[in-house]
């Protein structure tokens, strides 16, 4: 289903996450939306690779 290429985005997406979900909690909340808005941009960058991969 996954490529070994497609782990090192899924990695990076799942820290940000975690990352935003630290920054949340410990009170710098702007902060932590802003790296939380990583996650998308990260998984949509990935499907961009693996769509130009394709061709």
């Amino acid at each position: 289903m996954f490529h070994r290429s497609d782990y090192a985005f899924i990695t990076a997406a799942f820290l940000s996450f975690l990352f935003s979900i630290y920054l949340w909690f410990s009170g710098q909340r702007e902060e932590g939306l802003f790296v939380g808005i990583w996650v998308p941009s990260i998984l949509a960058f990935a499907t961009l690779v693996a769509q130009v991969k394709a061709r």
